[in-house]
């Protein structure tokens, strides 16, 4: 199935145009920034609590880091809207680009392991500061997920085969 119709028509749109073309700070700019912003806070909350899993800093209660979620989610959230903004200025650079499909494939993961990780450290008490292998484990795989995902998005810049449609 060919999808240059479909590129063609959003490459085209004013929105489009705006994010890509036009001088002002809040275009490309500053929603690249937005996303960096992001994914600094929702990937750094994660990290956090994903090491205090594997034993760093043993004297932080992951109660008290679980406190940070809300954070968390309204920087998944400002990911998701700026990532979308984004993807509309160059939807042939990401979506004619299988790098782009591995990096949503490893936020889905990590974002379902921090729904996963959340519930299941809170049926554990943590009061030996050891937490259960499968926890460790969910940390790990959520860690790798994050790393992947963030190399994933740098690869976009350098790795893509078709920067837009030809008008």
């Amino acid at each position: 199935m060919n999808f240059d119709p479909f590129l063609l028509w959003v490459e085209s749109t004013a929105l489009s145009q705006w994010v890509v073309t036009s001088p002002s700070i809040f275009a490309f700019p500053g929603i690249l920034v937005l996303h960096a912003i992001g994914m600094g806070f929702a990937v750094g909350i994660s990290a956090a609590m994903d090491l205090r899993i594997l034993g760093v800093a043993p004297g932080v209660p992951l109660a008290e880091m679980r406190r940070l979620l809300p954070i968390l989610w309204v920087a998944f959230w400002l990911n998701a809207v700026s990532g979308l903004l984004l993807l509309v200025g160059y939807p042939t650079k990401a979506l004619t680009n299988p790098v782009f499909y591995l990096k949503l494939i490893l936020i889905g993961v990590a974002m379902t392991l921090v729904v996963r990780i959340t519930r299941s450290a809170a049926d554990h008490s943590n009061t030996a500061n050891e937490f259960p292998t499968h926890l460790r484990r969910l940390a790990v795989i959520s860690l790798v997920c994050w790393a992947g995902a963030i190399t994933a998005g740098r690869l976009l810049a350098y790795t893509y085969s078709r920067l837009s449609q030809t008008f």
